[in-house]
């Protein structure tokens, strides 16, 4: 079996865990990184080759002929915006026998929008931070004692710490939108943003406290298998940088929540915030996060597990087990190659 990670970028680690499974199942195959321009990824990869942009009109039919030439089995995209062009496409791909793993398109995009993440989330009972479209709304909000100062600003359709900004006042609020704005506009965020760019923008309430982290894991049908819930330590624009595996039967609830409510395939990167004894979703990302070799370091093994489900077999309960109390940070690596 041949697997293909998409806007692959630095996560090395992920080619090496996958060709870490393909010789545990016994199934042989080769792990393909593709990546808009060359990547660290392309090192720890059996193969590696450059791709349209993610938005350009041949960078669909490109990844379709590259799959069939190489006889791909499992497609995984590894960047918030590659999520839903894929997800759009995962019929395309299933003809000639590759999965895309990722979830349906509109799971996709509750997802990637967080103004529907904040709306059927709540719909479904599952506290969020409180959230506004109008800069208007969220003054009223602080206003009438809803909330209080200070209020996040943030792209409605973003990832990681990009133009990520926290308002103390009033003042600070209106020049940090327009900032906001002009970081979209500016960025690959301003593709995404195209769907309404009068309402780009999203304000929300800001959540004080732990920091959490879940890996929300289902099968290739959409069900429902795992969660692996880690305490966050330290954070680097936008991605975990220390975090310890825990047992929070509550959060793993959530997980499961989430889960059978998205139906998606392989992992949900999932972002929750604590105050006071209350857990708010942040955040979801419809595929392995940052956040992800923690869970590995802990003793689960998703990618194997992805592989066997892909095989037909099913992966002991160990697989998708992470051991309690395990700790661990990332590290800088130079390579040459």
């Amino acid at each position: 079996m041949n697997i293909l990670l998409t806007s692959a970028g630095r996560r090395g680690y992920l080619a090496g865990y996958f060709k870490e499974a393909l010789k545990t199942a016994g199934c042989g195959g080769l792990v393909h990184a593709a990546n808009s321009g060359e990547c660290p990824a392309f090192a720890s990869a059996d193969r590696s080759v450059i791709t349209p942009l993610i938005y350009d009109k041949g960078y669909i039919p490109f990844l379709l002929e590259y799959c069939k030439k190489e006889a791909i089995g499992l497609l995984i995209p590894l960047f918030d915006i590659d999520v839903p062009v894929l997800a759009a496409n995962r019929s395309l791909f299933a003809e000639m026998g590759t999965v895309v793993v990722t979830a349906e398109p509109e799971a996709a995009d509750i997802c990637n929008d967080k103004w529907r993440t904040f709306t059927v989330l709540r719909e479904a009972g599952i506290p969020v931070p409180a959230s506004w479209l109008s800069m208007d709304e969220a003054f009223k909000a602080v206003g009438n004692g809803s909330i209080s100062w200070p209020v996040m600003v943030k792209p409605r359709w973003g990832m990681g710490s990009l133009s990520v900004y926290q308002a103390d006042d009033p003042e600070e609020m209106r020049v940090l939108a327009g900032k906001c704005r002009r970081g979209i506009q500016d960025s690959y965020l301003r593709y995404e943003s195209m769907a309404d760019p009068n309402s780009c923008v999203i304000f929300q309430q800001r959540i004080k406290g732990r920091e959490y982290g879940l890996d929300v894991m289902n099968d290739l049908d959409g069900r429902y298998r795992a969660t692996v819930v880690k305490e966050k330590m330290a954070m680097r624009s936008g991605e975990t940088d220390s975090a310890g595996t825990i047992d929070n039967q509550e959060l793993a609830g959530l997980g499961r929540t989430l889960g059978t409510l998205l139906c998606h395939r392989g992992n949900l990167d999932v972002d929750v915030l604590e105050e006071d004894g209350s857990y708010y979703v942040l955040e979801m990302n419809a595929r392995f996060g940052g956040g992800y070799p923690f869970s590995h370091a802990a003793g689960v093994d998703l990618p194997l597990a992805l592989v066997l489900w892909a095989m037909g077999r099913e992966p002991g309960d160990e697989v998708l087990s992470a051991r309690p109390g395990v700790r661990a940070q990332k590290d800088i690596r130079l390579l040459v190659w």
